[in-house]
């Protein structure tokens, strides 16, 4: 199990109240090992990061791990680990400069593959490469797709980073077949670079919800907090909240992706579906 969740808005005064609207929805349960979690975002032009390798409590909140923080984009991760130790070089959301990245799922004869996927990514992005996890190493396979592209810049368009992740995941399920897999697996990503938040989603269940409009806005809102909000200007904030692999089935304010989808979630639009 890797929880993914995260959210992109216009108003970063705002956005410690936003995941505690879907709190429940969004916790995390032990069921075996002890979970580990991790949240980056942006703030003041800067990429941070939050991570704890290793927690013992028996439910992982994350509506409350990131209640202090200020950002107008965040994307997080609870992982029970398949692949690697526990331990922050290990901890998603991983970061190449301006780009955080989370994954859930396994690859398929990952053992075998380790090798042929550090062949294929470029010696000045393997530098970066810090830990023991397949993740990791999909992050900088993607990564090195956006560079053979001419595109691991700031300003990338979001068609670019679908058409790397679509190139990423077909490369790997083709290792992997090749290896004997019968079967890929799921896989999720959420990836940005601080611009937008790209989702892809195949058999994790991913979904989004929107909190859009003065009313929605209104019931995230603590009253001090409203009190001192304009509210004309309430009415046009947003912000989405994108997870993945929830433990229940979240409420019907959620909309579910298609299976085998990507997704694109800005600060202002609605969010830009595509199946692949």
């Amino acid at each position: 199990m890797a929880r993914l969740f995260g959210f992109i808005g216009n108003r970063s005064d705002i956005s410690p109240h936003v995941l505690m609207v879907e709190r429940q929805a969004l916790v995390s349960r032990v069921r075996a090992k002890s979970l580990g979690w991790g949240f980056g975002f942006y703030q003041g032009g800067e990429v941070l990061l939050r991570r704890r390798p290793l927690d013992e409590h028996e439910v992982v909140d994350v509506a409350t791990l990131t209640r202090d923080v200020r950002t107008d984009m965040l994307i997080g991760h609870v992982r029970n680990p398949t692949i690697g130790e526990h331990g922050t070089r290990n901890t998603h959301p991983f970061r190449y400069r301006q780009w955080l990245f989370a994954h859930a799922g396994t690859l398929a004869r990952f053992d075998n593959l380790r090798e042929r996927l550090v062949t294929s990514i470029p010696d000045f992005l393997m530098r970066n490469v810090r830990g023991d996890t397949d993740s990791e190493l999909v992050f900088h396979l993607f990564l090195s797709f956006l560079h053979d592209a001419g595109k691991l810049t700031d300003t990338t368009p979001a068609a670019e980073v679908i058409g790397a992740l679509r190139t990423t995941l077909a490369l790997v399920d083709r290792l992997s077949s090749e290896e004997g897999a019968e079967d890929a697996g799921p896989t999720g990503i959420l990836v940005s670079n601080g611009e937008y938040i790209v989702g892809l989603t195949r058999g994790t269940g991913m979904a989004y919800r929107v909190i859009h409009g003065q009313e929605d806005i209104e019931a995230l809102l603590p009253e001090d907090a409203l009190r001192r909000s304009r509210l004309p200007d309430l009415a046009r904030v947003r912000f989405t909240i994108v997870a993945a692999e929830f433990d229940e089935q979240p409420t019907a304010r959620w909309k579910a992706l298609p299976d085998c989808s990507t997704v694109v979630l800005g600060r202002y639009d609605e969010p830009s579906i595509e199946s692949f």
